[in-house]
């Protein structure tokens, strides 16, 4: 079986037919996030061409890798673990004024295997599956938690809720997942993902 980026899929759970959906992203994402993925250099570019061109051009740039759409190296996978995660929103879509919003950090874990990520704090969390892809890049899929919610709902239910992004390593130990077009404010949503303590 082959990624989207030409890679052959890694099999993260085995054993039925709905582990053989996990293990291929693209049976699971809905019609939309396809889309999404397939645009997400245009959002990285229009994303960043409107930060640059704001007052906050010097914090995007002091983002580094992280900031850099061609940056990805080998082996994405997220070891179990906890970790520190932060959203960065980049660019702005309708009449949405603010261009970069840089969120601070929350705890976030990953679970059972590598395959599950979630963010632990914060009033808007997020929680999905990670998915293999590439020797440089791996998919999640998603979705947002607001407030109160104890559960998220599943992945593909609510439009608005649904999360999708590309999962790359940019350092020894950072990671980042980029959301092209998410539902809300941004254009690009990059969430760095760092070991805690």
């Amino acid at each position: 079986m082959r990624g989207v980026f030409g890679a052959a899929v890694l099999v993260v759970v085995a054993g039925s037919a709905v582990a053989a959906d996990r293990a291929d992203w693209r049976r699971v994402a809905t019609k939309e996030d396809r889309g999404r993925l397939r645009q997400w250099r245009d959002a990285w570019v229009e994303a960043m061409a409107q930060v640059r061109a704001s007052e906050h051009a010097g914090a995007a740039a002091a983002l580094g890798a992280l900031a850099d759409g061609d940056r990805a190296l080998a082996d994405p996978a997220l070891p179990d673990g906890d970790y520190r995660c932060r959203t960065i929103k980049l660019g702005a879509k309708g009449m949405t004024r603010l261009r970069y919003v840089a969120y601070p950090f929350f705890g976030c874990r990953v679970s059972e295997g590598g395959s599950r990520l979630v963010k632990l704090d914060g009033s808007q969390r997020f929680a999905g599956r990670l998915y293999a892809d590439t020797d440089a890049r791996a998919v999640f899929l998603g979705t947002l938690m607001l407030a109160d919610e104890a559960r998220p709902l599943a992945y593909g239910r609510d439009r608005a809720r649904d999360m999708v992004g590309i999962v790359e390593r940019v350092g020894p130990a950072r990671w980042r997942i980029a959301m092209p077009y998410p539902a809300y404010e941004s254009l690009l949503d990059v969430v760095e993902i760092v070991p805690a303590g």
